[in-house]
């Protein structure tokens, strides 16, 4: 099989912020409860977008309005009681502030994101990057050192999002392919006819036997990538090709519900001319199957640095 040539990079300068219309969100990545509040949100100032904005969601809560941390975060947005009190507002004009309800913390998120962008606005640098760094180690901290402070953790976190809103935005431009895609697909092709097993890994222990999203762990893992055990995480490890656009390598997704990432509950590895390598089901082996069916959801290019960029909570 030959490897075409050819991947996506999203759309818009995401680094730059491209606010107010400049990045659209890809197809399902937000929950369809939340992704108009986060396209008009995520346009609230310059150095804001949808995608970042997303991406600032799913880092802190996988875009869960449930979520509790142990340092007392809470809801979607995941802020601390002392920082919702100064800087949580009402976001849908009902009368409250609600931490727990996405309506007021969605909003709250993106007016946060640019209150610290305008503390920062006069520091040298990326505007984009210095209010993420903001958000991260405080205002002062970005004004006192010019820019991203020497912090590793807030130099993390400004790539980490950086790269996840990659995976939120709608890819539109053409690029260099995962180099490899070629690698994954040659490890998930040598596991033809291998007996599916729910949970299943391919360790001795389970008989070498894997899932669909286990199959493509391993299939990445064998080439150093390393991505989350399950299919909807794995589908935030890059950007989202369109249909016509997909590429040997790609993992393919597949849903009951084609209106959010979250919902995802299988996956595979396209190998081109419409087909992928799966492990599909229970009483089944791994074995090549057609990604045209009514719940195709969607694809995902790899790259190392959306995986790594892939928080390990969700």
């Amino acid at each position: 099989m030959v490897l075409v040539v050819g991947v996506y990079v999203v759309g818009g300068n995401l680094a730059g912020g491209a606010g107010r219309g400049g990045v659209g969100l890809a197809k399902g990545a937000v929950p369809a409860a939340y992704q108009t509040l986060v396209q008009r949100w995520g346009n609230l100032c310059p150095a804001l977008n949808p995608a970042l904005l997303a991406a600032q969601l799913y880092q802190e809560s996988g875009f869960n309005p449930e979520a509790r941390s142990p340092a007392a975060a809470q809801g979607i947005a995941q802020f601390i009681p002392g920082t919702w009190n100064t800087h949580g507002i009402d976001g849908d004009g009902d009368g409250d502030r609600d931490v727990w309800d996405p309506n007021d913390a969605i909003p709250s998120a993106a007016s946060y994101d640019c209150e610290l962008a305008k503390y920062v606005k006069d520091v040298p640098g990326n505007l984009t990057r210095n209010m993420l760094a903001s958000y991260n180690a405080g205002a002062y901290a970005v004004i006192r050192y010019g820019g991203v402070p020497p912090y590793a953790e807030t130099q993390n976190y400004v790539r980490t999002i950086l790269t996840l809103a990659e995976s939120f935005a709608a890819p539109v431009t053409r690029v260099d392919p995962s180099k490899q895609a070629a690698a994954a697909i040659s490890y998930a092709q040598s596991k033809l006819g291998t007996p599916y097993l729910w949970g299943g890994e391919g360790t001795p222990e389970q008989g070498g036997r894997f899932d669909c999203s286990g199959l493509t762990q391993a299939a990445y893992a064998s080439v150093g990538v390393t991505l989350p055990r399950v299919a909807n995480d794995q589908y935030n490890a890059g950007p989202h090709p369109k249909r016509d656009e997909l590429l040997p390598g790609d993992l393919v997704f597949f849903s009951d519900d084609l209106t959010n990432s979250r919902a995802i509950r299988h996956v595979g590895v396209y190998v081109g001319g419409g087909y992928m390598i799966d492990a599909p089901r229970t009483g089944a082996v791994i074995r090549f199957d057609p990604i045209d069916t009514p719940d195709y959801f969607g694809a995902t290019r790899v790259t190392e640095d959306g995986a790594k960029a892939l928080p390990t909570r969700v």
